[in-house]
């Protein structure tokens, strides 16, 4: 846990807020330093980071909000066991509203902001080209999203942001898709490039939507070759009560 470790004396050593705590711990949790059921207790959280029970409390909220942790009630808080359909609703809702963020680009954006955009993807390609850690690659490609959601209406802008905090628990996970053999979803970032260039609304927002159904595919068949966390299906028909032998009890 050396990164942890590290992440745990920067924050200790700073008189650490709550987001300072919840980002910390939000890294634990993405590189799987802290599984899936594990309970965060607040007096351990206390000693490790030197924080108050205060401070605490109010990171395990952001984490909540986040859908990483979930806070149970006399009991405290525990790391969530998200499924393989969990992640796969959120990447098709974040493919839609990526979609949005690139056609509004087209549509909206400046020159001087187009130009930003080329300048960072053509970067990100030279990055992947290169051989640059796949962290660094997800992290400038957030970057671009977030140019294009600027020309988003504010109300777009907070669904964005509220999809793509829950997405980043799988930070991890998109890390493992880009570093495995294979094209990757730069194919699809060229014809964002390409979409840009051209202010083509309709071709840049389907680009856009393949780059995140290509990281659903991959996220959600690397979980799977983890060992999935499936829903249980409910029973269609609940089984029907024993009527007859009630009623020759009450006949008794």
């Amino acid at each position: 846990m050396g990164g942890g470790d590290s992440v745990e004396a920067a924050v200790a050593g700073s008189a650490s807020t709550a987001d300072d705590l919840a980002h910390a711990l939000r890294l634990q949790i993405q590189k799987s330093e802290l599984a899936p059921g594990e309970w965060l207790r607040e007096a351990r959280l206390c000693s490790e980071f030197g924080v108050g029970r205060s401070i605490v409390r109010r990171a395990l909220r952001i984490l909540s909000d986040d859908g990483l942790i979930e806070i149970e009630e006399h009991r405290g808080a525990r790391v969530s066991a998200t499924t393989v359909e969990e992640v796969f609703d959120l990447y098709e809702v974040r493919a839609a509203l990526y979609g949005l963020a690139a056609r509004f680009a087209c549509l909206r954006g400046t020159d001087a902001a187009i130009r930003h955009m080329l300048v960072n993807i053509d970067k990100m390609l030279s990055d992947a080209a290169s051989g640059v850690p796949a962290e660094q690659i997800i992290e400038l490609s957030e970057t671009i999203f977030s140019e294009m959601a600027e020309s988003a209406s504010p109300d777009a802008q907070k669904m964005i942001e509220a999809v793509r905090r829950k997405t980043r628990f799988h930070f991890s996970y998109a890390a493992l898709a880009l570093n495995a053999n294979g094209p990757g979803p730069y194919e699809y970032w060229r014809r964002v490039r390409a979409a840009l260039v051209e202010r083509d609304a309709d071709k840049a927002s389907q680009a856009a939507r393949e780059i995140l159904y290509f990281m659903q595919g991959e996220v959600a068949r690397i979980m799977l070759a983890r060992g999935p966390r499936v829903r249980e299906a409910a029973p269609l028909i609940a089984p029907a009560p024993p009527i007859k032998k009630r009623a020759a009890a009450n006949r008794r």
